[in-house]
């Protein structure tokens, strides 16, 4: 039996940044989707209806411009040390992600994460059409994977751990044995069973009893 799965949060949580406002910095539309990013991860919209308000306003960027700002993420302090630790532990990290897979799959690649989820964006001819592909990864979604890897590694639920910052990180984090609110927003801090103000993922081993 795997002894613990780790499932994070992306943007803002495993990465430093959003990774929708990287895309909408590319495409000009950088003020309207931070400003709607904002209102989402407080919880005051819907997290599926903003994502579709999001990505329109992507509509035409160039597919060849998600490889460029891929490599531009950064990501959080710690986070190699977390992965390490954990697989040296005998356990499984996953991330569960709003975002996107273009831009998430070689970090996710890179750092040998177990499991990883994320929307797709739609492209046709070349161009984003402002449009995702298949399921929207929401807070049921972030939920179901937390379910779905635990049956798939064999870890009861005790035994898992969500880390998010934003509010459609809750119902995962509702789910899951420890939930850990990390550098997050106010709601999220109150509902947590525990709030990591530093921005350093390595601190999560010393919770788990993995480091000293």
């Amino acid at each position: 039996m795997t002894s613990v799965l780790v499932v994070l949060d992306v943007d803002s949580t495993l990465i430093e940044q959003e990774a929708i406002e990287l895309l909408a910095e590319q495409a000009g539309s950088l003020d309207i989707v931070a400003a709607i990013t904002h209102r989402a991860m407080a919880g005051e919209l819907d997290f599926a209806q903003s994502l579709v308000e999001r990505v329109a306003t992507l509509e035409g960027l160039d597919s060849a411009a998600l490889e460029q700002i891929s490599a531009r993420i950064e990501l959080t302090r710690g986070v190699h040390e977390l992965v390490r630790g954990i697989h040296e532990a005998d356990g499984r990290v996953a991330v569960v992600s709003g975002g996107f897979h273009e831009l998430l799959d070689p970090h996710a690649t890179a750092l040998g994460l177990d499991a990883y989820r994320a929307n797709r964006l739609e492209i046709v001819d070349g161009r984003l059409t402002g449009r995702t592909n298949g399921p929207v990864i929401d807070a049921a979604a972030k939920e179901h994977a937390l379910r779905e890897w635990a049956d798939l590694f064999d870890v009861p639920l005790h035994r898992t751990v969500a880390i998010g910052d934003g509010a459609n990180d809750l119902e995962m984090m509702s789910a899951a044995g420890l939930s850990i609110a990390f550098d997050a927003k106010s709601l999220v801090r109150e509902r947590a069973d525990l709030v990591l103000p530093e921005r350093d993922l390595s601190s999560v081993l010393a919770v788990l009893g993995l480091r000293g």
